[in-house]
């Protein structure tokens, strides 16, 4: 039954506010969470504090973390193993793919606990239950951009200085979001259900980062076979991330491209619905 709030001393008519559990297979409903814009940016500026509050490296941490794995890396795959980066500094190459990786990445791990670590909200106020794991991804674009400022500085230490393909940039980056959303509401609505859930995302993350084109450019997949291999959504976020910034760098694959885009908008797009669908039980599981 509809639960009906109302303000007291005030005609009913007026003031009505009804809450009722979505249909079974609702979408977002996008008015509703433009009308609580405020409350997400309250809700990412929260994460953020809290996640440089009482550390010892804070910041720093989204520094240290790109640059120790991309000097792994160089030494591992680009001296020992010999890897290809097209033309590329390997070290360049590796730290671009890594950037828009740990951003979907951590946007993923904080996301899949955020329903869960925000109980005590939900249980006693009502608002878009979206807005939570879309607040813990947005709250991620802070450590990116640090780390894109180490990767400004590496580049200038390499010569290397972009094309005007850099103003291509947001593209990329937009997929990234857009992938970290639709994977991250999937984690976070399934870990209400679920709580092992979150002890599998490290595992899957790992296979996922090493089946990502990180360490190696998609040059050396067979062009037969290269728009399957868009069917993972960070090919064609990290393709595009290199193209953008490397100047005169190989052009992607536009196959690879629109696989990815496609896939990163169906995982976004089930992943809500999907969200909708459980959401009604949230407060109970939690």
């Amino acid at each position: 039954m509809p639960v009906v709030a109302k303000t007291a001393g005030m005609p009913s008519s007026a003031h009505e506010v009804w809450i009722e559990p979505p249909r079974a297979w609702a979408g977002a409903n996008w008015k509703q969470l433009w009308r609580h814009r405020a409350l997400l940016w309250t809700l990412t500026w929260r994460d953020i504090k809290v996640r440089y509050r009482q550390t010892v490296l804070g910041a720093i941490w989204a520094v240290l973390q790109p640059l120790t794995t991309m000097a792994i890396f160089t030494v591992v795959f680009g001296r020992l193993a010999q890897m290809s980066s097209d033309g590329v500094p390997y070290p360049i190459f590796v730290f671009m793919g890594l950037l828009p990786w740990l951003f979907v990445s951590q946007g993923l791990n904080v996301a899949s606990n955020s329903l869960v670590g925000n109980a005590g909200l939900i249980t006693k106020v009502y608002f878009p239950r979206l807005i939570i794991p879309t607040a813990s991804i947005l709250s991620s674009l802070v450590d990116f951009g640090i780390s894109f400022g180490v990767l400004v500085c590496l580049m200038a230490w390499y010569g290397l200085v972009p094309s005007l393909s850099w103003l291509l940039l947001p593209m990329p980056l937009a997929l990234a979001v857009v992938t970290s959303l639709g994977v991250g509401i999937w984690l976070s609505a399934l870990n209400v259900k679920f709580r092992d859930v979150r002890l599998t995302i490290p595992f899957l993350t790992q296979i996922w980062m090493f089946s990502s084109p990180i360490i190696f450019p998609t040059s050396l997949i067979e062009p037969k076979w290269r728009t399957l291999y868009g069917l993972n959504p960070m090919v064609g976020i990290i393709e595009g991330f290199r193209w953008s910034l490397i100047p005169r760098g190989v052009a992607p694959d536009l196959g690879s491209i629109v696989m990815s885009t496609v896939v990163a908008l169906v995982l976004l797009a089930t992943g809500v619905l999907f969200f909708r669908r459980v959401e009604r039980n949230f407060a109970d599981l939690i």
